[in-house]
């Protein structure tokens, strides 16, 4: 059973930036597709980024802002996120696919405020 545990989230500035991440457990190795959602108060969760191999793939707000990073050396994943606005805060939270097609497995989230 594939495990995900989230650290990085915070409290930042607008126009600020923060690297999340996200140890995975339960395997050897990092899945092929790893990828953070997030979710703000009273919304639904979104898609922000997947990482696919080594292929990205962003949500329109994300592109240009955050990128991803794997450490198959420490199991672990990045969100690095840049220029960050109001928006973007919510709870953000790391998956993984199990080899289909869906998010099979999920990690808790960590928070990320945007603020002045």
């Amino acid at each position: 059973q594939v495990q995900l545990v989230e650290s990085g989230g915070g409290l930042v500035q607008p126009g600020g930036s923060l690297t999340l991440s996200c140890i995975v457990s339960g395997r050897t190795g990092i899945p092929y597709t790893m990828g953070w959602f997030r979710q703000a108060p009273g919304k639904e969760r979104e898609f922000v980024m997947q990482i696919a191999g080594d292929t990205p793939y962003y949500a329109d707000f994300a592109r240009g802002r955050f990128t991803m990073a794997k450490d198959s050396s420490k199991n672990a994943v990045y969100l690095q996120m840049n220029s960050l606005k109001p928006e973007d805060t919510a709870v953000y939270v790391c998956a993984a696919r199990g080899g289909g097609a869906t998010f099979d497995f999920w990690g808790q989230g960590t928070q990320v405020t945007v603020s002045s």
